[in-house]
């Protein structure tokens, strides 16, 4: 499995986490995983949907659903690639870079309607090296 399979909605019970280089000590130990891929300023695992789960309080110190529930108060632009976003709280001053996303995708769901009768949707939730937790969600093959 890679990033383009998930983001193309191929792999809903899989999540995706992205560590910039600055989140954790090892992350060239991280970045030699078969289910990882170098990203530019760090590294972003596929990986089975619980075990994904699991892994981020291991590697950020977040239990991965009360993160996503903070990070849902705060709606902002997460990079389509999983990679980085734009801090909601980016006053062009200080560091405004994504620490860590962590993404899962929901299949497509016509009884719930709006977005999610369009197609899959993608739920990427960051948080910013200045502390601050935000969110995004877009349609496959969408915005």
């Amino acid at each position: 499995m890679d990033r383009e399979q998930f983001l193309a909605g191929e792999a809903p019970d899989s999540v995706v986490l992205y560590l910039a280089d600055s989140t954790v000590d090892d992350i060239d130990t991280l970045a030699e995983r078969s289910y990882a891929e170098q990203a530019e300023d760090g590294v972003v695992l596929i990986v089975p949907g619980e075990r994904g789960r699991a892994l981020l309080p291991k590697l950020v110190g977040e239990d991965a659903m009360e993160f996503a529930g903070t990070a849902m108060r705060n709606e902002s632009h997460v990079d389509r690639d999983l990679a980085g976003g734009d801090c909601p709280d980016d006053d062009g001053e200080g560091d405004h870079e994504a620490a860590f996303v962590f993404a899962f995708a929901e299949e497509e769901n016509e009884e719930v309607g709006g977005r999610y009768e369009e197609g899959d949707v993608i739920h990427a939730y960051a948080r910013c090296t200045c502390g601050t937790a935000y969110s995004d969600r877009w349609v496959v093959d969408g915005e």
